[in-house]
């Protein structure tokens, strides 16, 4: 597995080894000592799955009680990652990344507590499977709006399926610093 630092170096892409032959493909999609070896030791302890439909953004998503270590995959589809950097002491507080993740290119993307995260689907429906270091915490789930100006996120979609609760998140400069890591 190819390990690699995104523009936020604790958001990390993973490219597994794909093994191909006439029947199909393997590959391997977690091993704790690959976390390991890059310094990041956490034990995941709640997979999530998500059906979405072209168009669809979700997020950005965090958590200020039991925050979560992600890690992202895409079974069926095409989808653009995001993750928004919170940490205020970070020098990339309110910078992003995003990646597209696919189930062609197997990539995987890492991120870390202090992030807010999201996705849109780019293609006619995606599947998307996370792992998470700590369990679903609704009291302390929190968001930040996905077309906020100050972080220019292009979400490579047009007509963009948003639920109502991520319509009415804050934009980051809204935030209280207690909302914040």
């Amino acid at each position: 597995m190819q390990i690699t630092e995104t523009e936020i170096s604790e958001v990390l892409l993973f490219e597994p080894k794909v093994y191909r032959d006439d029947r199909g493909f393997f590959l391997e999609t977690y091993r704790e000592k690959h976390l390991k070896k890059v310094g990041i030791d956490i034990h995941f302890v709640q997979d999530n799955l998500s059906k979405s439909q072209q168009g669809t953004v979700r997020g950005l998503h965090y958590q200020i009680e039991q925050p979560q270590d992600k890690l992202i995959m895409v079974m069926e589809g095409r989808i653009l990652d995001v993750a928004v950097d919170l940490r205020r002491s970070s020098s990339t507080f309110g910078k992003y990344v995003a990646r597209e993740l696919s189930s062609d290119n197997k990539h995987q993307m890492f991120i870390p507590k202090g992030f807010a995260h999201g996705f849109s689907v780019l293609s006619n429906n995606a599947l998307v499977y996370y792992k998470c270091s700590d369990y679903y915490c609704p009291e302390g789930e929190y968001g930040l709006f996905w077309n906020d100006p100050s972080l220019n996120i292009d979400w490579q979609v047009t007509d963009p399926v948003i639920s109502e609760k991520d319509q009415n998140q804050p934009k980051i400069s809204e935030i209280s610093k207690e909302f914040l890591f």
